[in-house]
């Protein structure tokens, strides 16, 4: 029975945000598959309190990097997020099969991210992203990801790096024993109405008011005061519409608010929406979030048209996706593609306010909105469930190996195009050795004259 480490650098516990809920499920599937499972959630992540029940076999807070290091070793196979190389490189140098989980395509979501630094700092700090994204490229042995275009971006990161070559291409032609998809999921067991929190419950939601849900945090790649303006311009015709959102703040402790956050909440503010018909939350226990999908009417993801929205995967769509929930999306990312071709909510144009406005009009004159759309939820729901969407990674932590390539590419740490600078030779001249004996090295230097040759004749 492998034993399986999941390094979390997100926050894990009652209240949980996309990576922690995702590492969770991870455990939860690959305990169910009969593997030993430990997550163990970082040094530098604040410890929330945790839920009564623990799915896997272990949970705990490392309390410095040295104990990082004594798990990372006493496991047989560790899956984490590849930026962690950047803090513990010593993962790559372990020995032990790496599996590093690429769903968010974090280069893209840090140039939004950055926005409010001056130019100098965000181009130090992208720099900074893009050889840690390099690192995590060269010291994987098995790469997750959420989605198949998200595949076609990381396939044409990893042949820049050098990881699509003859020894992954001979262990497997399509490349899925080296990267594979595995999106955000859906829990087994349907969800359940413990207890009314919106309806006739929360202050200024009446019991026969129709509820639009914000079901995440308000980042700065999504468009949440296109709502609130929309909103703006329903309250001139209806009084019985209201805006929840599920999390304004982000459940790890002293994690800064975003731009976005702070914009929308001045922007309701100012349009005399807040506390009247549109409504902030802190953050919604996981655990808890059932009452609220159960209870709300519609449910709301909207971004702006950038490089992010492309090779997103939003998390909060599975959410919806497991309450029934009709949805009203942004087109541009792969789950507003669903939405459309399989008729679960409406799609707008980025940025389209009047769009927005009439899309939501439109799906609360719908007699019977939630049975109507019932029938699509469930056909659609069955192919996201946790249980289906981590097949690729119990597989992997089941028969846990080492890359075919990572002999090949032994101590490389960039891989360089156009001739070889004379003071990188030797070590060159040592890998051909290493990897082919004597032959290989006469090759290479055969293959170096000949190429010499060929450059001088050009002159």
């Amino acid at each position: 029975m492998s034993r399986v480490l999941i390094l979390c650098n997100e926050a894990v516990g009652e209240q949980m945000a996309g990576p922690g809920i995702r590492y969770w499920e991870f455990g939860r599937a690959l305990a169910a598959a009969g593997l030993d499972v430990t997550l163990a959630v970082l040094p530098f992540v604040p410890a929330l309190p945790l839920p009564p029940v623990i799915p896997f076999g272990c949970l705990l807070h490392c309390s410095d990097d040295a104990q990082v290091r004594t798990l990372a070793t006493a496991h047989d196979v560790i899956v984490t997020q590849g930026i962690l190389l950047s803090t513990y490189p010593f993962l790559a140098e372990l020995g032990v099969p790496l599996v590093l989980d690429f769903y968010i395509p974090f280069v893209l979501e840090r140039l939004h991210i950055d926005t409010d630094t001056t130019a100098s700092e965000h181009l130090f700090m992208h720099e900074g992203y893009r050889r840690a994204l390099q690192r995590q490229l060269l010291g994987a042995d098995f790469i997750l990801c959420a989605s198949e275009k998200q595949r076609d971006y990381w396939l044409g990161a990893l042949s820049a790096t050098g990881r699509v070559n003859p020894y992954t291409h001979a262990d497997d032609p399509t490349l899925r024993r080296l990267i594979d998809t595995v999106p955000f999921g859906l829990p087994t067991q349907a969800p359940q109405h413990i207890r009314s929190v919106l309806k006739g419950v929360h202050p200024g939601i009446a019991a026969d008011d129709k509820v639009l849900l914000w079901g995440g945090g308000v980042w700065n790649w999504l468009d949440a005061p296109t709502l609130i303006r929309a909103l703006a311009r329903i309250t001139q015709w209806r009084a019985d519409i209201k805006l929840f959102f599920m999390g304004i703040k982000h459940p790890r402790p002293l994690a800064a608010q975003m731009t976005a956050a702070a914009e929308t909440l001045a922007l309701s503010e100012s349009l005399g929406l807040t506390g009247q018909t549109a409504f902030f939350n802190e953050w919604v226990p996981y655990a808890e979030r059932d009452n609220y999908l159960l209870e709300a009417d519609v449910g709301v993801s909207l971004h702006r048209d950038h490089l992010e929205t492309r090779f997103s995967f939003r998390t909060r769509f599975l959410d919806y996706l497991w309450a029934g929930l009709p949805i009203l999306a942004t087109r541009g990312d792969v789950l507003s593609e669903q939405v459309e071709a399989r008729g679960l909510g409406r799609v707008v144009a980025p940025g389209d306010v009047e769009g927005v406005a009439q899309a939501i009009l439109s799906l609360l004159d719908t007699p019977n909105l939630r049975e109507t759309y019932r029938p699509r939820f469930e056909q659609v729901a069955a192919a996201y469930r946790w249980e289906v969407v981590t097949r690729p990674l119990v597989e992997f932590c089941a028969a846990p190996r080492l890359a075919p390539d990572k002999a090949y590419l032994g101590g490389i740490t960039t891989f360089e195009l156009g001739p070889t600078p004379w003071w990188k030779l030797p070590g060159k001249a040592w890998r051909a050795l290493r990897l082919g004996g004597v032959q290989g090295l006469a090759r290479q230097v055969g293959e170096y004259r000949r190429w010499l040759l060929n450059c001088r004749g050009r002159q």
